[in-house]
């Protein structure tokens, strides 16, 4: 699915992910994970990630496609909504999202921040 125009998706190894994850609790939107290559991709509002520069994370936006999963595919193996899309779970704020993510950085070591080649 092309993004940029509904969402902005930001591309997350597992272990900066899970830590991130857990930062941001009930205060997350969906969040699509891919159980094979340990990647977790959350959705902010179009545009709002723009020129961030953090490590082993990817901003992916207008001219990027990223593969969703079917709305009922909540579990593994592949691709699956680790944090369901719903109405009250749909973008994560971007601010709470980087803020949780530098926290993430921060207390991980270097060779967990490298995600797998896409």
């Amino acid at each position: 699915m092309p993004a940029g125009r509904w969402w902005t998706a930001v591309r997350v190894p597992g272990a900066l992910g899970a830590l991130a994850l857990r930062s941001l609790g009930d205060g997350t939107g969906a969040v699509i994970e891919d159980g094979y290559g340990g990647i977790m991709y959350w959705l902010v509002p179009p545009g709002d990630a723009a020129g961030w520069l953090l490590p082993g994370v990817q901003v992916l936006d207008r001219g990027s496609h990223v593969a969703v999963p079917p709305l009922r595919r909540t579990s593994g193996p592949g691709l699956y909504w680790r944090v369901p899309l719903s109405h009250e779970s749909y973008w994560t704020d971007a601010e709470r999202l980087r803020a949780a993510l530098t926290e993430a950085i921060v207390t991980t070591p270097r060779n967990n921040r490298t995600p797998r080649p896409a």
